[in-house]
């Protein structure tokens, strides 16, 4: 059974290559904290903040092609790790239809973040990732 989350805190290092997205279980206490890359932390810091850069970045571009299509991001669910990666799915909604898609959680929490999409991970890769903290 998939864990809701929701986005506690974003930790953007200037010395460090190394940028963490921190999710917390929201009927719980567990927290899921995940390694990004800087332009993954940029863009989630600034939905967060509400700015709109002067272009379109990526993934303001792909919300964009989202709503064009007439669909909508319904959630996001972070569902493997695998070899220390862990693996996302987008789920878009279209009228009746679903469609998944295979996501990086960093680009899938960018995405979402701005219209406070739900977020959950699967139980056994919190278990896994609460383990090894």
């Amino acid at each position: 059974m998939p864990v809701r989350m929701e986005l506690s805190r974003i930790l953007i290092r200037e010395t460090d290559d190394m940028h963490i997205v921190e999710l917390r279980e929201v009927d719980g206490e567990r927290i899921f904290p995940i390694v990004i890359g800087l332009n993954e932390a940029a863009a989630i810091e600034r939905r967060l903040m509400g700015q709109s850069p002067p272009r379109p970045l990526t993934h303001e571009l792909l919300a964009s092609v989202i709503v064009g299509l007439d669909a909508h991001l319904e959630k996001i669910l972070i569902c493997e790790l695998k070899k220390s990666t862990f693996f996302a799915r987008l789920y878009l909604r279209r009228g009746d239809e679903v469609v998944d898609i295979d996501s990086r959680p960093s680009d899938a929490i960018a995405l979402g973040v701005a219209e406070d999409v739900p977020i959950f991970v699967a139980e056994d890769v919190l278990e896994e990732a609460c383990r090894d903290l």
